[in-house]
């Protein structure tokens, strides 16, 4: 028999979630902190309901990808320092907390404050580009986060789930309609191109789903943009299709090095966080670089470092994802929840092949809980969170 939870509990643990979502975009410090909170509030509800974790879909995937890390970690070069880094890997227990803790209607309210926080967040970089000169490859606009490619990456997540917001959503359109400006515009400034061509894919993708016709927009946006844009962010998409661009010339350095990585270790990689200290021996000989965090591609990072089995888990939950999120939009009670979350794993592929976004904290925090909702939307809020 399953007992109602306490209204304390169920308060406490849904306002942790929301301050999760809220502060990632400002503080992985504090984004910490709050999931730690959060998590507890989902045990405390879980415990004094006397349930059984639910589960969505999507979990046993992730599972798989969690268990498989530990044997990399454990055939690693150096397992120590492979284990040690690996503390995002709890980040993955943000799926069944936000299942349990954000059922029906309250999935809408995280949404809500994702893109409200979100817009917050672009503000601050615009202020950073048009004030404080924030204007250079050099010197780009961060927001409050630590690095402008976390910053893109973010924003490139909630313009995502702004339009699907205003697509796919009847009522109280008009303030996520106001702020997607801001949002592109903060994206754009931040030169960051990953993350354009990931915005890019998102919206075409949400505009195909949405009136095939409504592709007819993007001619339209992209001659706005080269009509106001600067010189010097114009000239940063050009370099998109410029085979000399040393940062071109150097992801191309780094996809052979990775595939030879992968060829000579298959099954296990070689550890988590280890590319970086093999690097040098698979260097190729017309690379920019002399060493490499990560190989800049989200599949090949995983089974360098991981192995193929650990990739296949990752491919299983994107193709889980992606099935259950169109059935979702067709079916489901709230078709912008899952307009969102195709937005924002269509985002994170692309852009996901040209920089390593899913072993990011800050942001893969807001891409599970974007790619959990609308499971949890699926589940009455009143419905005990059986097995």
């Amino acid at each position: 028999m399953t007992v109602r939870q306490t209204p304390a509990v169920e308060r406490a643990a849904f306002a942790a979630l929301l301050g999760l979502v809220a502060v990632v975009y400002f503080s992985i410090a504090a984004a910490g902190v709050l999931l730690g909170v959060t998590l507890l509030a989902w045990i405390a509800a879980v415990v004094t309901g006397r349930e059984r974790v639910a589960l969505p879909a999507i979990a046993w995937p992730l599972a798989a990808y969690v268990a498989w890390t530990l044997v990399a970690i454990a055939f690693s070069r150096d397992p120590a320092a492979s284990l040690t880094d690996q503390r995002e890997l709890l980040l993955f227990l943000i799926v069944p907390a936000v299942y349990r803790l954000a059922r029906g209607a309250r999935a809408l309210t995280v949404l809500d404050v994702l893109i409200s926080i979100g817009a917050l967040s672009a503000v601050v970089g615009i202020v950073q580009y048009g004030i404080l000169s924030y204007d250079t490859l050099g010197r780009r606009p961060q927001g409050t986060l630590g690095h402008y490619m976390t910053y893109s990456g973010t924003l490139m997540l909630v313009i995502g789930a702004a339009v699907a917001r205003v697509l796919f959503r009847k009522e109280n359109r008009t303030w996520p309609a106001l702020v997607i400006p801001a949002l592109a515009v903060a994206l754009v400034f931040t030169f960051s191109r990953n993350a354009w061509v990931g915005a890019c894919v998102a919206i075409g993708l949400l505009f195909m789903l949405k009136d095939l016709r409504l592709l007819g927009l993007l001619p339209v946006i992209a001659a706005v943009f080269f009509a106001l844009a600067p010189s010097a962010l114009t000239a940063r998409v050009y370099s998109m299709f410029n085979r000399n661009d040393p940062t071109n010339r150097d992801r191309v350095a780094m996809v052979d090095a990775g595939v030879r990585i992968v060829r000579d270790h298959p099954l296990t990689g070689v550890g988590p966080d280890m590319v970086i200290r093999v690097y040098p021996d698979y260097r190729a000989a017309d690379a920019v670089e002399p060493i490499q965090p990560h190989l800049h591609n989200v599949p090949l990072q995983i089974a360098a470092e991981r192995g193929l089995p650990a990739l296949a888990a990752w491919l299983w939950f994107v193709v889980l994802l992606g099935r259950d999120l169109l059935r979702l939009l067709r079916k489901g009670p709230y078709p912008s929840l899952a307009a969102a979350g195709l937005a924002a794993l269509a985002a994170m592929l692309a852009a996901g092949l040209f920089e390593y976004n899913f072993g990011d904290s800050e942001f893969l925090i807001p891409f599970l809980v974007l790619a959990t909702l609308p499971y949890a939307a699926a589940v009455p809020a009143s419905e005990p969170a059986a097995a």
